[in-house]
């Protein structure tokens, strides 16, 4: 019995000893475990509010699909996807190429570079081919070209895009994209037909989230036939390149290609000045960048010189939905440095203001 009392006595100190460091070793565990939580959690969020801000990827990923096949045409689409990316709905740009729908193709190196920058910055990007009609046809897609047949040539180009748009929506879990953040981008031809896609009501595809209209719209020296397609329910934020002296795209309201009246590819476009006061009116944000004496090359200049602002108005117009009515203006062609970013004049329907010759209001930056 002495014994036992001894070995109580020695034993019930030692087990409270252990219990204390069981109970030490336990909570320093947890904190550690609570530490790597919180700092993990805070580089999440820290990623999260740099996305789509800064170059975040440097390994991209690039993928080709058929989205359709027409008249035994297979058209295909080249998806640049960030690696490394634990996002599950991410922002969409869809890239339409340039080439006066006879020629052009959507991996030349220049679209590849710009598709790769914008899959850095964490968007999903699809470069797409697109049926080019007047490929080989007489007259191209100039003044010879009957103004029917170029109306025809805008309806095919827009049709593809919706099915390019319904296929990636349709594999928007294997793509991680957000059917609700989808951007149309397109250089000159390419500006024509995502200007004429992207103006148009909801489209339902059947989502649990309703139907689903582009998130935004990027032209490099694009117009449309009709400007009544722009009203509340069609008009989207709308990023507007072009340059005062395009000869091919007008800038404000002429005949496509300058083409004289009674031939037969007489057909009226209206062009990015024209298309920001109709937006300005509707009160629908939008940014017109005009470069003053420049001519067609305001088509793909902007996705290496303005790449910048292009970003910014991806960030701003889209993701954030803050955009506001911003005009830049180059007034001097051979310095595009030399630029002022103004909140836009208040355009009416009357006025043909040309930002060129007319002094920015007030500076937004």
């Amino acid at each position: 019995m002495v014994l036992l009392k001894k070995w109580n006595s020695f034993w019930v100190p030692l087990s409270f000893f252990y219990s204390f460091i069981i109970i030490f070793v336990e909570k320093i565990f947890m904190i550690r475990i609570l530490f790597f939580i919180l700092l993990l959690l805070s580089i999440t969020t820290g990623f999260a509010q740099d996305r789509y801000t800064t170059s975040a990827f440097d390994e991209i990923i690039t993928e080709t699909y058929t989205y359709s096949t027409k008249d035994g045409e297979n058209l295909d689409l080249d998806i640049y996807m960030p690696d490394y990316d634990s996002a599950l709905k991410r922002a969409t740009i869809i890239y339409v190429h340039g080439g006066g729908f006879r020629n052009g193709t959507r991996d030349v190196q220049g679209v590849k570079d710009f598709c790769n920058r914008l899959a850095g910055y964490g968007y999903v990007v699809a470069s797409i081919s697109y049926r080019l009609t007047r490929k080989d046809k007489p007259g191209g897609f100039g003044c010879d070209c009957p103004a029917n047949d170029k109306l025809n040539t805008f309806y095919a180009a827009v049709e593809d895009v919706q099915d390019a748009t319904f296929f990636l929506i349709e594999h928007r879990e294997q793509f991680a994209i957000d059917p609700q953040k989808i951007i149309l981008a397109g250089s000159s031809a390419g500006a024509e037909t995502v200007l004429n896609t992207a103006y148009q009501p909801p489209y339902c595809y059947g989502l649990d989230s309703g139907p689903v209209a582009y998130a935004g719209v990027i032209s490099m020296a694009g117009a449309i036939p009709d400007t009544t397609v722009i009203y509340d329910e069609s008009a989207v934020p709308s990023l507007l390149f072009h340059g005062t002296a395009d000869k091919l795209v007008p800038y404000g309201t002429a005949p496509h290609h300058y083409c004289k009246k009674g031939s037969p590819g007489y057909l009226i476009l209206n062009g990015s000045l024209t298309i920001s006061k109709k937006l300005r009116a509707l009160d629908v944000p939008c940014w017109l960048y005009t470069r003053c004496g420049a001519g067609h090359e305001m088509a793909v200049e902007p996705m290496t010189k303005y790449f910048d602002d292009i970003v910014d108005f991806c960030y701003t117009y889209v993701i954030k939905k803050d955009g506001t009515y911003r005009q830049t203006v180059i007034k001097d062609e051979k310095d595009n440095t030399n630029k002022q970013t103004a909140l836009a004049p208040n355009f009416s329907d009357e006025s043909e203001i040309n930002p060129c010759t007319a002094e920015p209001e007030t500076l937004d930056k």
